[in-house]
């Protein structure tokens, strides 16, 4: 198990217990040391909407759906975020897409090998 694991099976422990705050910096760290860590972006970005750090919940769930364009549960996280916001035309896009992808469609094409 490499650094990048490890940190993200701590982070989910801290989550579990209500440790927020040490949740997110090992997230944080997670996509520090792989920029490309699907889950450590998903992860990251409801841990921040749960201490309330919006903004920057939007920004890592748009990584996260980035990375994984067809990923049900990055669009409709990426949704709640916006609503929290109160980008509620973001939303409905963001909510749009998953409904796509819950219907057996694709929102973009991804590169062979990749899921």
């Amino acid at each position: 198990m490499g650094e990048c694991d490890a940190l993200f099976d701590d982070a989910n422990g801290d989550l579990a217990v209500g440790d927020l705050d040490s949740a997110v910096a090992k997230y944080r760290r997670c996509v520090e040391l792989d920029p490309d860590f699907f889950d450590g972006w998903h992860a990251l970005g409801m841990a921040l909407m749960k201490t309330g750090e919006i903004r920057e919940a939007i920004g890592a769930g748009l990584k996260a759906v980035t990375l994984k364009p067809n990923d049900l549960l990055a669009w409709t996280s990426l949704s709640q975020m916006y609503v929290k916001d109160g980008q509620i035309a973001a939303a409905e896009d963001a909510k749009s897409n998953a409904r796509i992808l819950s219907l057996g469609g694709k929102v973009s094409r991804e590169a062979d090998g990749d899921s």
